[in-house]
């Protein structure tokens, strides 16, 4: 009969609430893919998955893009050298940066379940090496 009790422990652990998985992504001077980047670019989550913004090396942030977040999404940004954790409740594609390092082509995309707003972060004008980056980080957000 002990059985019983430790088999309803299992059952209502394993029906408990569902926790978002956690990511993370390292802001660094230079990684597998040159200068100034965020490793890895492109994360593809469902929604709920939380994803930390590492400050790995001095000097960089984390800040959505305007226009490159799903409607009704809030936006994020953190301070320079500050490590920042986000939770990703609304599908979509979200486009951020490195304020400083943006035109160095410091870019990023974080694709929430389905890329609802893949056409309007496709719209959205960008400048400098982040042109070139986020049009191949775009691409593989399908």
């Amino acid at each position: 009969m002990r059985s019983l009790p430790l088999a309803l422990v299992a059952l209502l652990t394993l029906a408990g609430p569902a926790f978002g998985a956690e990511h993370v992504v390292k802001m660094l001077n230079k990684g597998a893919d040159g200068m100034f980047v965020f490793e890895p670019a492109l994360v593809k989550i469902a929604p709920g998955d939380k994803v930390t913004f590492q400050s790995v090396d001095a000097g960089h942030n984390v800040e959505s893009m305007p226009g490159m977040v799903p409607d009704g999404a809030q936006p994020f940004a953190g301070k320079p050298n500050e490590t920042v954790t986000v939770t990703f409740d609304k599908p979509g594609v979200y486009g951020y940066r490195c304020k400083p390092h943006y035109g160095m082509g410091m870019v990023g995309v974080v694709v929430v379940g389905a890329p609802t707003n893949l056409d309007a972060a496709k719209a959205v004008p960008q400048s400098g090496k982040a042109k070139a980056a986020f049009e191949k980080l775009l691409a593989a957000a399908k």
